[in-house]
């Protein structure tokens, strides 16, 4: 009987048992999450040279410590265990103030943020917005003239920004025949692709009987569209993009990468994977109204739009409304009308960036949950950001 490797030791299985059928499949995601690249072909998000991080912050005795979550009792390592969860990082005030990695982590590494991807295309919307680039109210088809004859040849970007497109398409995560499988296999994410492009795809959907704007449909092509949007608006590629308008700016410490599909097109609604760090710094610039280290990236007015805009009756129409009661969403950033004025992005698997203003707390999760999509685990995790919020 042969000894097992250092990585079947840490992760329980070795990494030949991992396959483009099964990584987002417990046990594997503790590992694939971390190193998506080596499964999807990734385009490198360039942060600057020497740009070196700072050792991590234990978090101490707060591990220990009992917080209340939908009224029951249990500790903040308990939590974190309970939620499957591979890091945080929690910033206060601007500066961070704990870190935890769980065993099957390291620090430095670039975990898939899946549709947290989609507040940071927007985040590129919004600063090729400020520089007159971009128009939001501009029809779809100014930028993506081939979107002519689909569900998107009548609708507006906004639209597309704030995921009121009437798109008859349904986020089946689990049925291998559906759309969506389709769908993962344009975005090389499922065995069997290549044959369409993620274009392509996203061109061929059709429209529900209802007009655009009128319901919150949460549907991931529209993000994906917003990244070629974006491309056109700009003139450069995904990567490219996000380096010089978010990355280099923010003051990134680590490269991210983005999954791309045959064609070298970003999957900007979820194929992004940073380090934990990185992402709550994100947070922070938006706290901060759209600056980092003195550099503007987005408008004040974008990020006072993002926080506080949207379309109450839109949201109150959709599905979602189990996790935010009153809440809305704007430029693919959710807001919880929760006395703290919180404001999230939002991954399956349990990927979290929340900023909690009133607090002046940033907290950036990075999970690799059971299931894509837990509503009592996604109640469960916003409870435990509002106590500690309030711990900290």
């Amino acid at each position: 009987m042969t000894s097992p490797t250092a990585f079947e030791g840490t992760f329980g299985f070795a990494r030949k048992d991992v396959a483009l059928g099964n990584w987002r499949e417990r046990p594997f995601n503790s590992w694939s999450f971390q190193n998506v690249s080596e499964l999807v072909p990734s385009a490198r998000i360039a942060a600057r040279e020497g740009n070196l991080e700072a050792a991590a912050v234990d978090m101490g005795g707060l591990l220990g410590e009992t917080v209340a979550i939908n009224g029951t009792g249990e500790t903040v390592a308990g939590f974190l265990q309970r939620s499957s969860t591979d890091a945080i990082s929690v910033m206060k005030g601007g500066r961070f103030i704990g870190d935890w990695f769980a065993p099957t982590m390291k620090s430095d590494a670039r975990h898939i943020v899946f549709s947290i991807s989609k507040s940071l295309t927007a985040i590129l919307a919004g600063a090729l917005e400020g520089e007159g680039k971009l128009d939001p109210n501009a029809p779809v088809t100014d930028y993506v003239p081939e979107a002519a004859g689909s569900v998107y040849g009548n609708a507006r970007v906004r639209h597309v920004l704030d995921m009121t497109v009437s798109l008859d398409f349904e986020e089946a995560y689990l049925d291998p025949e559906s759309a969506f499988a389709r769908y993962r296999r344009a975005t090389l994410w499922n065995p069997g692709g290549g044959s369409e492009s993620l274009a392509e795809f996203i061109v061929s959907l059709g429209q529900l009987g209802e007009p655009h704007g009128q319901t919150f449909r949460y549907r991931s092509p529209n993000s994906d569209l917003l990244g070629i949007i974006v491309e056109r608006a700009a003139g450069q590629r995904y990567a490219q993009l996000m380096s010089e308008k978010l990355w280099r700016p923010l003051g990134a410490k680590g490269d991210g990468f983005v999954t791309v599909d045959r064609q070298g097109t970003a999957r900007a609604a979820g194929g992004v994977s940073v380090a934990v760090r990185d992402l709550a710094r994100v947070g922070e610039m938006m706290r901060q109204g759209g600056t980092a280290d003195g550099d503007r990236i987005v408008p004040q007015a974008w990020v006072d739009d993002t926080v506080n805009g949207g379309d109450a009756a839109a949201w109150q129409r959709g599905t979602m409304t189990n996790l935010f009661a009153q809440g809305r969403y704007r430029n693919k950033w959710y807001q919880s009308a929760n006395k703290s004025g919180a404001y999230c992005g939002i991954g399956i698997h349990g990927q979290w960036i929340y900023v909690d203003p009133k607090a002046e707390v940033v907290i950036a999760k990075m999970s690799s949950q059971r299931l894509p999509v837990d509503d009592p685990l996604d109640l469960d995790n916003v409870a435990f950001f509002e106590a500690l919020c309030e711990r900290v």
